[in-house]
C-alpha cells in the first residue's frame, strides 16, 4: 500500500504497484466486477441531479437554495451514517449491508421520483444517502478484499468506479430529465435494483471479523495526527468539490441535454486523471507534492470559472474534473496509509469528516451568492482549496509519520479488514 507521505509515496510499495496495467485491473473475479458495477450506480446518483437542478426547481417551484439541499441532505446523512457503517457491517457481514444499502436506494430513489414537494424530496434523499453510505463505504472495503494485484490496484478499480459512476450519472440525468425530473429517480432505483441481484448471485458471505467496530473507532481514529491532518485537509477540499457540483449548474443555466454534456465531459476527466494520471504523477513526484500543486491549480480553476465568460465557465467547469481525479486519488491513499488503524475504521473517520464540507457547500453556495454576488461562491471555494493545500503542507511531518511500519502492518490487514469502513 502506498503509505502516503512524501518520501514514502513516491511510487508503490513492494509487490503493491501503482501502475498495474489494464491486464492487472481487468483480471478480477465476478464478486468484485458485481460490487464494481453496482459502485458505478451508486456514485451515477450524486451527479444524476445535476443537469435537472434548474427542472426540478421549476417543477417544484422552489429556489435554486431549496434545490440544493438535495445535496445537503443527502451528505449529511452519509457523513453521519459513516460512524455507523463499520459498526453494523461488523455484525451482519459485508455482503448483507451491501445489500441492506442498495435496497435503501432503490426505495428511496423510487419514491423521490415520486415527490409532491421540494420538501418531501430533500427527505427522500436523506434516506437515500444512508443506503448509499451503508452500500459505498462497505464497497470499497470489499473491493481491497477482493480484488487482485493488490491493493493499490484495488484503489485503482473503485477511483475507476467513481469516475465512472459521476460521468455517467449526468448523462442518464439529461437524457431522462429531458422528459421529465422524475425519470432520472425512477431510472436509479431500476438501475441498482438490478445491481442488488448482482451482487446477491456473485458475491458470497463473508467471515464476520474477529473483532466488532465499535461506533466511536471512527473518531478514536482520528486521534492519529496523519489521519486528523488528512480529513481536514479533505475537508476544505470537498467544499471546493462540492460548489463545483451543485452550484455550477446553476450558473451555467444550461438545458439539461448541454448541462448534462458538460458534466459528462467533467466525470470523464475525473476518471481518466483519477485512474491513469494520478499514479504516474505520485510515481514521479511524491502524493503529498502532486496533491498540493493540483489543490492550488483547482483553486485558480474555481477563481476563473467565477469570473470568465460563460464559455469560460463551461471550460473550467470540465477541467477541474482533471484536479478531482487526481485529488481523490491521493485523497484515498492517504487516507487508508497514514494511520495505524484498520483501513476500514480510517475509512470511516476520513469519509466523516469530509462529507460534512459537501453537505455545507451546495447549503452555503447559493446563500452567498445571495448575500453578495454570482462571484464570490467561487471565491470562496478557491479560499478553501488552498487552505486543503496549507493542511498538507503544514502538516506533512504528520502525514509522514511511521510509513514504513505501517506498510508492513496494512499488508497483513488486507487479507482480514475487508467488511467495515
Amino acid at each position: 500500500m502506498n503509505s502516503g507521505t512524501a518520501e514514502h509515496t513516491g511510487g508503490p510499495a513492494e509487490g503493491d504497484t501503482f501502475d498495474a496495467g489494464a491486464g492487472g485491473l481487468l483480471r478480477q473475479p465476478k464478486a468484485v466486477w458485481a460490487t464494481a458495477g453496482a459502485s458505478v450506480v451508486a456514485f451515477m446518483g450524486i451527479g444524476l441531479v445535476d443537469p435537472i437542478l434548474p427542472s426540478i426547481a421549476k417543477g417544484l417551484d422552489a429556489t435554486a437554495g431549496q434545490v440544493s439541499l438535495l445535496f445537503t441532505s443527502y451528505f449529511l446523512i452519509t457523513a453521519v451514517a459513516m460512524l455507523v457503517t463499520g459498526f453494523v457491517s461488523s455484525r451482519i457481514g459485508g455482503r448483507r449491508t451491501l445489500l441492506l444499502g442498495l435496497a435503501l436506494v432503490v426505495v428511496f430513489a423510487g419514491l423521490s421520483g415520486t415527490s409532491g414537494s421540494v420538501g418531501e424530496l430533500v427527505g427522500f434523499r436523506a434516506g437515500w444517502g444512508l443506503g448509499n453510505a451503508l452500500f459505498v463505504s462497505t464497497a470499497l472495503a470489499v473491493i481491497v478484499g477482493a480484488a487482485a494485484g493488490g491493493s493499490a490496484a484495488a484503489i485503482l478499480l473503485y477511483e475507476s468506479a467513481l469516475g465512472l459512476g459521476m460521468a455517467c450519472g449526468p448523462l442518464l440525468g439529461a437524457l431522462l430529465g429531458d422528459a421529465s425530473w422524475r425519470y432520472p429517480f425512477l431510472g436509479t432505483a431500476v438501475l441498482m435494483a438490478i445491481g442488488f441481484l448482482y451482487i446477491t448471485a456473485f458475491l458470497k458471505e463473508q467471515p464476520k471479523p474477529a473483532r466488532k467496530t465499535g461506533l466511536l473507532d471512527p473518531i478514536k481514529a482520528l486521534g492519529h495526527g496523519g489521519l486528523a491532518s488528512v480529513a481536514a485537509s479533505a475537508f476544505f477540499y470537498n467544499y471546493t468539490f462540492f460548489t463545483v457540483l451543485a452550484f455550477t449548474p446553476f450558473v451555467l443555466n444550461m438545458s439539461p441535454y448541454r448541462s448534462g454534456a458538460v458534466f459528462f465531459a467533467w466525470g470523464l476527466l475525473l476518471a481518466v486523471f483519477s485512474v491513469l494520471v494520478a499514479p504516474r504523477l505520485q510515481a514521479r513526484f511524491g502524493s503529498l507534492k502532486v496533491l498540493g500543486g493540483s489543490l492550488v491549480l483547482l483553486a485558480a480553476d474555481v477563481l476563473v470559472l467565477g469570473y470568465g465568460s460563460h464559455t469560460t465557465a463551461v471550460v473550467c467547469t470540465i477541467l477541474s474534473g482533471a484536479f478531482i481525479g487526481v485529488n481523490n486519488t491521493v485523497y484515498t491513499e492517504l487516507a487508508l496509509g497514514v494511520s495505524d488503524a484498520p483501513r476500514p475504521v480510517a475509512s470511516a473517520g476520513y469519509n466523516f469528516v469530509r462529507w460534512f464540507a459537501a453537505a455545507a457547500a451546495p447549503f452555503f453556495a447559493p446563500r452567498i451568492e445571495g448575500w453578495t454576488d454570482i462571484h464570490i461562491p467561487f471565491v470562496v471555494a478557491a479560499v478553501t482549496a488552498v487552505l486543503g493545500a496549507v493542511v498538507v503542507l503544514v502538516r506533512r511531518k504528520s502525514l509522514t509519520h511511521e510509513a514504513e511500519e505501517l506498510e508492513t502492518r496494512h499488508a497483513t490487514e488486507d487479507s482480514v479488514a475487508v467488511f467495515a469502513n
